[in-house]
């Protein structure tokens, strides 16, 4: 029976069309990156003082140090206290200077920062400090829920409407409220935005991936997910740039909108998937699509490999209950999504990190933008050289111990840290290149989409679990390390159930999906079945000629 894959090399496994599309759905994860802008880029503890200028009606000509030291309090060390002042009286100046003030209070007219780092973030903005220092980490609670409610809801949707529509309409939901973002006079309106347009971007980052790869044949499949996570570092590193010299968190998000405006216009002109096409039954629309693209990539497409693969297609009726139904591909399943939850856990538990490391903000960012481009170039050789199995397993349980060797460096020696945490990062992302990969290659066509999509919804439940994994250090500083660290080296044993999927082309029913299992297990029979009668023969021999030794 003619598979998808036997259409593919007849019209072009990997020729324009595909670098083309792949060029398209990639450059976008360049500037989703910078969605990210405002929950990494902030000071958790900007420099401040709170605002004290009521005094100044006692006395318009005080200068800047004069009103410090005669309304703000200091600390044990001799410094400013950043979240209490004394409490306004309504003396004269003159009768202050004598007295002096001594009842505090918390700051009343919000505080004066210093801008030596930032123009404006969202912490000077909406003064996320003191007593409300924990809504920095709610932010990007939300935004990360945002993007989990976003692969719930355009998984199941590009099953129903297609890949094409699955992979715009975030698009546009993302520069919509990038903009309304920008524009936000408070925190509870910005919290809206973000997660508004998390929906969008975890919509897009599922789909997008998904209709690249179907385009694509299994000798260079794994190109698909690699690029698209190869942009994304190259965006993570173009983002210390932007943010470097803008400084102003507004400002980065109405460039970011521009950019996404341009992204918008382009995309909507993109293909269906014609994988998908035929297996909704849209057999025309599928074979002009397939004429199209055999022409840009300068070959010939056989229309009897369509007329057999057809009927194959339109007599499929699975879905996810016989997905879960499947032991085989439930325990694939299980091991996929918990292996994704555990590396975005600890991927943007170190993310969020970035300012806390000692080193200059700018400089980590770009380190960790920098260090994942090679990542995602050897990538691609690593798959075909030692195949998914061996690769995912490996990086797993590589990264969860470079995580864990944190607890062993010294708090106070920032480069140390820095080296672990950026090397723990880059040896993780690898792991969800090589997953985003994985969920493709073990799930048939019918419920690939929405396998992908419980695997986007378990890694996104992973970063929006992050910021609160984090929180756990006002408790002790090692909690987060050793809950994520050791969150990866469990999932990295569990991983051990999948089978190899190098070569093989994707599933299109759930009796080739399970077949990597059966065929293994036949072969061992085969093999211990071999090995039997060898030994029976060799038994034979040996009591046969002793015995005729015995008769002599």
């Amino acid at each position: 029976m003619t598979t998808f894959g036997d259409i593919l090399k007849n019209i072009g496994e990997f020729g324009i069309f595909q670098k083309l599309i792949i060029c398209a759905l990639s450059f976008p994860n360049v500037i989703l990156g910078f969605e990210f802008a405002c929950v990494f880029f902030i000071q958790s503890d900007p420099e401040r003082h709170c605002n004290t200028d009521w005094i100044l009606e006692a006395d318009s000509n005080l200068t800047s140090e004069e009103q410090l030291n005669l309304t703000v309090p200091r600390e044990r060390d001799g410094s400013f206290s950043r979240c209490r002042m004394f409490a306004p009286v309504d003396w004269d100046i003159g009768t202050i200077r004598e007295r002096g003030l001594n009842e505090t209070a918390a700051c009343q007219n919000g505080w004066v920062y210093s801008s030596s780092l930032y123009t404006a973030t969202i912490v000077t903005d909406f003064d996320l400090v003191c007593d409300k220092a924990n809504l920095l980490q709610v932010a990007q609670t939300v935004m990360m829920s945002g993007i989990l409610l976003g692969c719930l809801l355009f998984g199941p949707f590009a099953e129903s409407f297609g890949r094409k529509r699955a992979a715009q309409i975030p698009l546009v939901v993302v520069l919509i409220f990038t903009v309304t973002t920008a524009l936000c006079p408070n925190y509870l309106l910005f919290l809206i935005s973000q997660f508004l347009m998390g929906m969008g971007y975890g919509g897009f980052r599922l789909n997008g991936l998904i209709l690249a790869t179907e385009w694509i044949g299994a000798s260079k499949r794994s190109w698909g997910a690699c690029a698209t996570q190869l942009c994304g570092a190259v965006g993570q590193a173009v983002l210390a740039g932007l943010i470097y010299v803008v400084r102003d968190w507004r400002v980065a998000q109405w460039i970011t909108a521009g950019l996404l405006a341009v992204i918008v216009v382009y995309i909507w002109f993109l293909p269906e998937s014609a994988r998908w096409l035929l297996e909704r039954g849209r057999t025309e629309e599928a074979k002009e699509l397939l004429f199209k693209v055999a022409s840009i990539n300068k070959r010939r497409f056989s229309e009897t490999l369509l007329e057999k693969i057809a009927v194959k297609e339109t007599e499929k009726k699975n879905n996810i209950l016989k997905l879960i139904q499947s032991p085989v591909l439930r325990k694939y399943l299980f091991a996929i999504l918990f292996a994704w939850f555990s590396v975005n856990v600890a991927y943007y538990c170190i993310s969020f990190n970035v300012g806390n490391f000692g080193l200059d903000v700018f400089l980590t960012q770009l380190i960790f933008g920098l260090t994942e481009i090679p990542v995602h170039l050897v990538c691609v050789w690593l798959l075909e050289a030692l195949g998914r199995r061996v690769s995912f397993i490996s990086t797993l349980l590589v990264g969860g111990v470079l995580c864990m060797l944190i607890l062993t460096s010294n708090q106070g020696n920032n480069v140390a840290v820095t080296i672990l945490a950026t090397s723990g990062r880059f040896i993780i992302n690898w792991s969800a290149t090589i997953c985003n990969v994985y969920v493709q290659e073990l799930f048939p066509t019918s419920c690939r989409q929405t396998a992908s999509g419980l695997g986007s919804i378990a890694s996104r439940a992973g970063g929006l679990i992050a910021p609160l994994v984090n929180m756990l250090a006002m408790y002790h500083w090692s909690i987060p390390i050793i809950s994520f660290s050791g969150l990866t080296l469990l999932s990295g044993g569990l991983c051990f159930v999948l089978p190899e999927t190098r070569g093989k082309e994707l599933p299109d029913s759930f009796d080739e999906a399970e077949s990597n299992r059966r065929k293994k297990a036949t072969k061992r029979v085969t093999q211990l079945l071999s090995t039997s009668n060898q030994v029976n023969c060799n038994l034979f021999t040996s009591i046969y000629f002793n015995s005729f030794k015995c008769q002599i």
